[in-house]
């Protein structure tokens, strides 16, 4: 807690939480913002369908890497400080990346991006739990969990009125407003706090455990591109990959003060859910991925419309979470899972059968009810991870369990564009054996007047429409993998057990 000397007088006290708002609906906002302007960007920087993934993957990695240092940063160089630059850095950030020319520069500017807000939701939940008596801490947290969830709300409509009003390159340009007012309102009205020079941070565990992540998604984001292990790249990739894995494992279980604690996995409730968090983070951010293509190339939607289509899934989640947050405690944990992972696999299931023909209220049902699965289970589970942990390992095990939901993130996202690219490719090849200048569905005057194999123009047009069929199809195959994935962590619900005492963990963290 902040020392009663710093503590700011009750005037500042609205002015910071409002400054502490503005940055996390910043950081908010673009986890889903860039989604539905992805195809504008595939088009102006062109790229194909799984690297222009990169400028979520990469944001998302790079928020991973620097997530677990940030309580040594704030403790070493000062909580302020280190969120002005924070702020900053974000904000300068997403200015470069409204400029990138090219798919280089907006991964880079997106990994910039996420280097910099990895530090936002942390660190903001820091400041109101400083500035805040005990007693309005919980109102406090309310109002921040409120602008935590108005991002997914939000992104998606604002994302798609800005493409389509200015450009894409106002999803980032957005930023720019809001980061300059909590910077300004941050320096006026945060009170200094002193860091603490003998802070120190196991640089080597970082660096191993920072190379293993970054060297596997590298991996993943361009191994279908470069025919895998058919590529030099991808080998070399791998043993990167792997020996710096070796190395951080090897020192984590040898040197005195790792920077992951090796007893934070005797507890099975937070070793089952890290694992848990990383399959919901594959899940939820992946179909946010696939979404937005579907809509605007196979359905035609305007991007706006896309983005108003999107939007009521983050209003199930949101809705969810203030239900929960009340069942809590007084309805089993494990219970509250089953109904999200029931929930959510359910969703998907219906996404199975989607074709380009299905109607606009039957996908804003299926994504609220997605986002009410979603919302049974962010809350329940980061409770239920980090009850049974002890209060000096709790802090440490929220960070592990946010890196494992946003490693989980990154890999989804590879994972299944890497899967629609190779299964459109595949579905292709099957269906085109069928389409032949002999097969007799040719000598049907209608279709032979549109889609005729003889002719240049008839050829065409079969193989637009052979792609087209290849593509849903891939989808359905994509959705099928994340059912599979969400109802294949069901046993762990088997593992979870109950806090000693009924006692919960601090429930600031639980919506992070």
């Amino acid at each position: 807690m902040m020392p009663a000397e710093h503590a700011p007088d009750a005037g500042n006290r609205p002015a910071i939480t409002v400054c502490v708002i503005l940055a996390t609906l910043m950081q908010a906002l673009d986890t889903t913002i860039a989604n539905v302007a992805l195809p504008y960007m595939q088009g102006s920087v062109s790229a194909s369908q799984d690297q222009i993934a990169w400028v979520l993957t990469s944001y998302i990695v790079a928020a991973a890497i620097m997530t677990p240092p940030t309580g040594y940063l704030s403790g070493r160089f000062g909580l302020k400080r280190v969120f002005l630059v924070s702020v900053a850095g974000f904000t300068v950030a997403s200015m470069l990346c409204g400029m990138a020319q090219s798919l280089v520069q907006i991964v880079l500017f997106r990994v910039l991006q996420g280097l910099f807000g990895a530090a936002l939701v942390p660190l903001s939940q820091t400041v109101l739990l400083n500035i805040n008596p005990r007693e309005r801490q919980g109102s406090a947290m309310a109002l921040w969990g409120v602008a935590v969830m108005a991002g997914p709300v939000l992104g998606p409509v604002l994302g798609g009125w800005l493409t389509e009003t200015y450009s894409w390159r106002y999803v980032f340009y957005i930023n720019l407003p809001i980061g300059a007012l909590a910077f300004v309102g941050m320096s006026v009205f945060l009170p200094e706090a002193s860091g603490n020079a003998r802070a120190k941070l196991d640089w080597f565990g970082f660096g191993t455990l920072s190379l293993t992540i970054g060297a596997l998604q590298v991996l993943l984001d361009r191994g279908e591109e470069l025919d895998w292990f058919g590529s030099g790249e991808i080998v070399i990739e791998a043993i990167i990959a792997a020996s710096a894995l070796y190395l951080f494992l090897a020192h984590t279980f040898t040197a005195h003060e790792p920077f992951v604690r090796p007893s934070l996995f005797r507890d099975r409730n937070f070793t089952a859910g890290t694992l848990f968090v990383a399959i919901v983070g594959l899940t939820y951010y992946a179909s946010l991925a696939l979404q937005p293509p579907y809509l605007q190339n196979l359905m035609n939607y305007p991007i706006v419309s896309a983005g108003l289509v999107m939007g009521p899934r983050g209003v199930g989640t949101m809705g969810a979470m203030m239900v929960v947050g009340k069942l809590i405690g007084r309805v089993d944990t494990r219970f509250l899972l089953a109904i999200g992972l029931g929930l959510t696999a359910w969703s998907f299931y219906a996404m199975t059968g989607w074709t380009p023909d299905v109607s606009q209220m039957t996908i804003i049902v299926i994504g609220v009810i997605q986002g009410i699965g979603l919302g049974f289970l962010f809350v329940p589970l980061s409770a239920v991870t980090l009850s049974t942990l002890s209060s000096e390992l709790r802090a440490e095990g929220a960070g592990l369990y946010s890196l494992s939901r946003n490693i989980g993130s990154s890999v989804g996202i590879s994972v299944v564009n890497s899967l629609l690219t190779r299964n459109t490719q595949v579905n292709h090849a099957d269906i085109a054996q069928h389409v032949t200048a002999v097969n007799r569905m040719f000598e049907e005057p209608m279709i032979a007047r549109f889609w005729n194999p003889v002719t240049a123009a008839g050829r065409a047009a079969l193989d637009a429409i052979v792609t087209r069929q290849a593509q849903i199809i891939a989808y359905i195959d994509d959705y099928k993998l994340l059912m599979i994935a969400t109802l294949a962590v069901i046993p762990l619900l088997i593992v979870f057990k109950k806090p000693p005492g009924g006692s919960g963990p601090d429930h600031t963290i639980a919506v992070e």
